[in-house]
């Protein structure tokens, strides 16, 4: 018993140590002053994801002062600022792969350069950047902010079917760059495949090649061939809807009409009645008839 209460002691004393140990090696967790943040958006059919570390005005001069003219920056604080890309991506009219890639900029006051490269580890040791790892490099006119923006922000704006700004903003200065997503030839790939080469289409792939169709101003005749397609077996309101505005776009407003009152019918006998594609059937209605006077 007294070995065995000798060897507990020893235990003990040791958890105890390496506790204490363990303790005093732990650093003290405090809010960084430049908070990492990440910004996620869905450009057409490409995931674009940028990670950069946000630094504060704090009563300083920006450009020109903290940012030096002239000098490259890895556009936020800490470590570099990367953009993502899922698929390949055009900006700024220069053709960019998938991939994660580090923005690095060199701020003037009349003109930035932007440039993506491939080294995502340099942080603020921009000295170290080598050119021979550029994939794409722009240039853009900054401009003056209505309102002093705090806090550096990189977003998303200006956003379409197929493309969206990226927006750089701190203190009372802004510049921005275009990302292309290539939509159509994603689209037009899957319509392809699931549409014009199947022999037995799915009703919604009817339905979603036709609206695309109508969307992108394509071959109406087509498209008002999928989309009876997919009514001929089971019609919903919202594919009615379509059918009658393919037909109003072709000049057919009799048929547009007829579409139109079958999309209303059904819209109001859905459970609950769709009551905004009704008004919207109401309104395509009076469109053929005024049209086609």
């Amino acid at each position: 018993m007294k070995n065995f209460a000798t060897h507990l002691g020893a235990t003990l004393v040791l958890a105890t140590t390496l506790l204490a140990a363990s303790a005093a090696q732990a650093q003290i967790t405090t809010p960084q002053p430049s908070p990492k943040s990440t910004v996620m958006q869905r450009v057409g059919l490409t995931d674009v994801t940028i990670t950069y570390s946000r630094p504060s005005v704090k009563g300083r001069t920006i450009f020109g002062t903290v940012v030096p003219y002239g000098k490259r920056w890895r556009t936020g604080a800490n470590a570099t600022t990367s953009i993502k890309f899922s698929d390949d991506v055009t900006i700024e009219g220069k053709k960019v792969p998938a991939g994660e890639y580090g923005i690095y900029t060199i701020p003037n006051a009349a003109e930035w350069t932007v440039v993506l490269n491939k080294n995502l580890k340099l942080g603020a040791d921009v000295d170290g950047f080598k050119d021979d790892q550029d994939v794409a490099r722009f240039t853009l006119k900054p401009y003056k902010l209505a309102t002093k923006v705090e806090t550096f922000t990189i977003s998303f704006a200006e956003l379409t079917p197929a493309t969206a700004n990226v927006d750089i903003l701190w203190d009372m200065t802004g510049a921005k760059f275009k990302i292309v997503s290539d939509v159509d030839g994603k689209v037009m790939a899957q319509i392809d495949e699931k549409v014009i080469k199947s022999a037995t289409p799915a009703a919604n792939d009817l339905a979603a090649a036709a609206v695309y169709y109508y969307d992108n101003g394509k071959d109406m005749k087509q498209a008002l061939t999928w989309i009876q397609k997919a009514n001929a077996t089971e019609p919903k309101f919202w594919n009615m809807n379509t059918e009658a505005k393919i037909r109003l776009k072709m000049k057919d407003y009799k048929g547009a009409i007829v579409a139109a009152e079958q999309s209303k019918k059904l819209a109001l006998a859905a459970t609950p009645a769709n009551t905004d594609y009704a008004k919207m059937d109401d309104e395509l209605v009076m469109e053929a008839k005024k049209m086609g006077k």
